[in-house]
């Protein structure tokens, strides 16, 4: 008897800025060989040492607008005055290949997900232990990003209504220890893999189990 395939599903971690997302996703796609990240298209200019296709496909506002109209995006929304999208055609040929993905999009982009496909969604929300602690790590990341004060206090802006959202998800994980916070969304993940409607070809499995017998 043929083992079973499995549809891949869209594993979206969102959360405000400095909350440790980019830190679990990275994790997660270490110790998962079967989880690739979806590589979002966007408006804003490309900084040092970034790579078209690895980090981001860099477009204009009218190749963007034009990939829109197409039907080309699986979501779309403008953050911080650039706009961001996520590729439709990579992204469904991964799931049909038993493939997850994994998405560092924000709520808007995770409701226009929904919408779309939610039977492969998993959606999972990061909080920071405490605002001090989201601000603090801000400042930290800012000594790198050469962010101003005025950056700073918008991106903290930005977050307390990012964190309005947390009740849209299906898991809220908070992210008080980082390894902990790893391990709590590989949880979430290997969960989810094992869910009933993700195996294809289930039906006629148990029907030949059935007939066995």
């Amino acid at each position: 008897m043929k083992p079973l395939r499995r549809r891949g599903l869209m594993y979206v971690m969102s959360s405000p800025s400095g909350a440790g997302k980019t830190t679990i996703t990275r994790a997660l796609l270490k110790n998962n060989e079967d989880l690739t990240i979806s590589i979002s298209t966007t408006t804003r200019k490309r900084r040092a040492g970034e790579v078209h296709g690895q980090d981001y496909y860099f477009a204009t506002p009218d190749e963007f607008r034009d990939l829109v109209d197409n039907g080309e995006m699986l979501e779309h929304a403008k953050v911080f005055d650039n706009y961001y999208g996520t590729p439709r055609a990579p992204v469904e040929e991964a799931l049909a290949n038993g493939k997850d993905v994994i998405f560092d999009i924000d709520w808007q982009g995770t409701q226009q997900l929904a919408e779309l496909a939610r039977e492969d969604l998993v959606t999972v929300f990061i909080l920071p232990p405490a605002r001090a602690e989201l601000e603090k790590r801000l400042r930290a990341r800012s000594k790198d990003t050469l962010e101003s004060e005025t950056e700073i206090r918008g991106r903290m802006a930005k977050a307390s209504d990012e964190m309005s959202h947390y009740s849209e998800y299906d898991y809220v994980i908070i992210n008080n220890n980082v390894d902990e916070a790893i391990k709590k969304a590989q949880l979430i993940l290997d969960a989810e893999r094992l869910k009933r409607h993700r195996a294809m070809g289930l039906s006629d499995f148990v029907r030949g189990l059935k007939g066995g017998l």
